[in-house]
């Protein structure tokens, strides 16, 4: 199932964090959009670890 919530996080996590941008006037292509797409990825994927990890116990 580790998979599963890797895959949800970081596709969640890079979704929001590419859509920050448009709330202050940016575009969905800027250099900041792709930054903030990376980082809610990874961020998705740490969530996704620890949701896992408190699932198991």
């Amino acid at each position: 199932m580790l998979r599963a919530w890797l895959f949800l996080g970081a596709l969640l996590g890079a979704a929001a964090g590419g859509y920050v941008p448009l709330l202050w006037g940016g575009s969905l292509w800027s250099l900041s959009s792709v930054l903030l797409s990376v980082a809610g990825g990874l961020a998705g994927i740490w969530l996704g670890f620890k949701i896992d990890a408190a699932m198991e116990d």
